[in-house]
């Protein structure tokens, strides 16, 4: 019989069915787990599936049974993939569910802000409408999309969709190329270049040692055009205080995040402490989230798990 345990199941809506697997087994479900109590729930265990809560080295010493980690997540930052791999641990991950719930939360960031909706909905609550008098007004700018350049970060599906939808929205998408390349391949245009010539960044790449921090001050300083910067990727691929700085400088328009480094973010969070401006948007990291999205994702789960008990593991991660 196999052990699997879930570590944080309350990352799943309550809603979201999540099928026995078709073997015999024993499902041990956790709502949360902290990090010290990882090496005792998942000892005796052959499998473990976690969203966010970390999985070290330390944690599978105590473990040796362990032989599948199945992230129900795209990213597998949560989990030291090299200690796996040493220990002959598969790491899996879930693909291709998100393609229309991240991009379609990119955008209403992007609507959001472009055409102030968040700032006029606090201006009708506050009786402005009725202060001006007439039958609108103009207190907050009103910007197109159409025509506007839209920067890419991240070639991978969710970056694709996005671009479609920019093009039917009369947009120019634009890839970046890897920073400190230099060149750019065919379909790309140079980091720089897309820096100084976006009037909106928005990122799909997950985050490693070489992309935290891929944008702070100096990257904030090329921005021309004063972009909306948009994150539905991962907390730390931007610098979020140099972001705010960015905000009081008017180096960019605004910015719409769904991450934060470190979840959920302290009080004194840059963003946090920022987060009632209006040209800030803070969403809880829900771009994921739709009910469909969800139970896709809670089906590919059962499924690769159902695949490597079977001898043809899935959506295997190396260690990089």
């Amino acid at each position: 019989m196999h052990k699997i345990v879930f570590l944080d199941r309350a990352t799943l809506a309550p809603h979201i069915r999540l099928r026995p697997p078709a073997f015999e087994h024993e499902l041990i479900e956790y709502e949360r787990t902290v990090p010290d109590q990882v090496a005792e729930r998942i000892r005796g265990a052959d499998i473990v599936i976690t969203n966010k809560v970390p999985v070290g080295e330390q944690a599978l010493a105590l473990a040796p049974g362990v032989r599948l980690i199945a992230v129900a997540a795209t990213g597998t930052d949560c989990v030291d993939k090299a200690a796996c791999k040493t220990r002959g641990v598969v790491v899996s991950n879930i693909r291709g569910y998100a393609v229309n719930t991240v991009p379609e939360h990119t955008f209403a960031l992007i609507f959001a802000l472009r055409r102030s909706i968040v700032a006029y909905r606090e201006s009708v609550l506050a009786g402005r409408w009725q202060e001006s008098g007439q039958f609108c007004f103009f207190d907050h700018p009103i910007r197109d999309l159409a025509g506007s350049r839209l920067g890419i970060v991240g070639r991978g599906v969710l970056g694709q969709r996005v671009a479609e939808i920019a093009r039917a929205l009369g947009m120019i998408p634009q890839f970046a190329a890897r920073k400190g390349a230099s060149g750019a391949d065919a379909g790309y245009v140079p980091w720089e270049e897309m820096l100084a010539t976006s009037d909106l960044i928005t990122l799909h790449l997950p985050l490693t040692e070489q992309s935290r921090g891929l944008i702070a001050m100096p990257e904030l300083r090329k921005m021309q055009r004063r972009p909306l910067i948009i994150n539905t990727a991962r907390g730390g691929l931007v610098d979020e205080a140099d972001l705010v700085r960015a905000l009081d400088e008017g180096l960019i328009a605004g910015a719409g995040f769904d991450v934060t480094q470190g979840e959920p973010p302290a009080p004194d969070h840059p963003l946090m402490r920022a987060a009632a401006r209006p040209n800030l948007i803070l969403t809880p990291h829900v771009a994921w989230a739709s009910d469909q999205a969800q139970q896709a994702l809670a089906d590919q789960l059962i499924g690769s798990i159902e695949s490597f008990v079977a001898g043809k593991p899935v959506n295997v991660v190396d260690a990089y």
